[in-house]
């Protein structure tokens, strides 16, 4: 028995893949969304996810450590590590370009990565799937943003600790709650067929070592034991509805574009939420002046499906008049982009309160 929470139609298959031209981010993969709620598990899901429609490629970029408020995060995160973890085997499972892997081997950790999407010359990540067929095991497994990516993600868990066989392990998801309360509409996307609660990542296990909120929020992390996982909650879970007005933030974004057209604006942010963020202004008949970003991998590339154009900081800088609308996609960041930018725009933290 599921129950349906959110739909949407045509977005972004990979929606952090980048295009060399308009013309061929435009034709780009779409599918749909029908967000549901599993009455017995309690679990969150895209209920239309096909996975044979993802396809990871070199075009694929996702890097967020060019920021230094993204470092700082990776640093919390390896403090957690470091106090269950510390002088032990680890494997992070999904490691992608391995720079969270290569920051932990610096700081003397034993680390194996898996990624079949590595592309890096690390000899200690092995390109393949997580399987019991390679033969791996270690005292705690890493796995940072990798279960929202996964169709039955307590099925993968169940692989992984009998492949394992127990050990500790760490899992780090976006939000839901935090999604939920910032009315942040623009962080569901294809890619992300499940959406995680504290308390689902809870329910998973029976013995729950540290668990708690990183990332101003937006992330969820838990440490367990892997061979305490549930297959299926012991108590029935609760029934969840969307908030009222859960996508106010687009209508009033049009509105402030809408009644100044010279101003200029920008939406500042071209990985997963600005790419929804901008595809969705479009469909609603508005476009930003700039969509920008500071990744370099981004930079002149082309988003899916909007097929908007990304810029770097400085061409942004240099074609906006002082006082343009800068529509900031993650709360996060809003410091380091005023301090960028010299304070010389109107800055909208599109995930805020007071923007809803």
């Amino acid at each position: 028995m599921r129950h349906e929470l959110y739909r949407v139609t045509d977005l972004p298959v990979l929606q952090n893949r980048t295009f060399a031209d308009a013309a061929s981010a435009q034709a780009s993969a779409s599918a749909d969304m029908l967000l549901v709620q599993d009455a017995r598990s309690g679990l969150i899901f895209n209920a239309a996810f096909e996975p044979d429609k993802l396809s990871y490629d070199a075009d694929y970029q996702n890097e967020q450590a060019h920021s230094g408020q993204f470092q700082k995060h990776l640093n919390d995160v390896e403090g957690i590590i470091a106090r269950h973890f510390k002088g032990q085997e680890l494997i992070e499972v999904g490691c992608g370009k391995g720079y969270f892997l290569e920051l932990l081997k610096g700081l003397g950790y034993s680390v194996t990565g898996i990624d079949p999407a590595y592309e890096g010359e690390n000899a200690d990540v092995i390109k393949a799937p997580f399987t019991r067929g390679l033969g791996l095991a270690a005292d705690a497994i890493v796995l940072r943003h990798v279960l929202e990516h996964i169709q039955d993600p307590v099925s993968f868990l169940a692989v992984i600790a009998e492949a394992n066989q127990g050990g500790q392990i760490y899992i780090e998801v976006p939000c839901f709650d935090w999604i939920l309360e910032h009315k942040a509409w623009f962080d569901l996307f294809y890619e992300h067929v499940n959406y995680f609660r504290l308390d689902d990542l809870r329910r998973l296990f029976g013995t729950v070592h540290e668990a708690g909120h990183l990332f101003g929020g937006q992330y969820l992390y838990i440490v367990a034991d892997l061979a305490t996982l549930r297959l299926a909650p012991e108590q029935p879970v609760p029934r969840l509805t969307l908030p009222d007005g859960f996508t106010a933030s687009l209508d009033r974004a049009v509105q402030i574009i809408q009644s100044a057209p010279e101003q200029g604006s920008a939406i500042w942010g071209a990985s997963s939420k600005g790419v929804i963020y901008s595809l969705f202004l479009q469909r609603a008949g508005v476009a930003v002046d700039r969509v920008v970003d500071i990744n370099p991998a981004k930079q002149g590339r082309y988003l899916p499906l909007s097929g908007a154009r990304v810029s770097s900081p400085q061409e942004a800088m240099d074609t906006l008049p002082e006082g343009a609308n800068l529509f900031v996609m993650n709360s996060n960041y809003l410091e380091e982009i005023k301090r960028m930018t010299g304070g010389r725009y109107v800055y909208h933290a599109v995930d805020s309160a007071s923007f809803q």
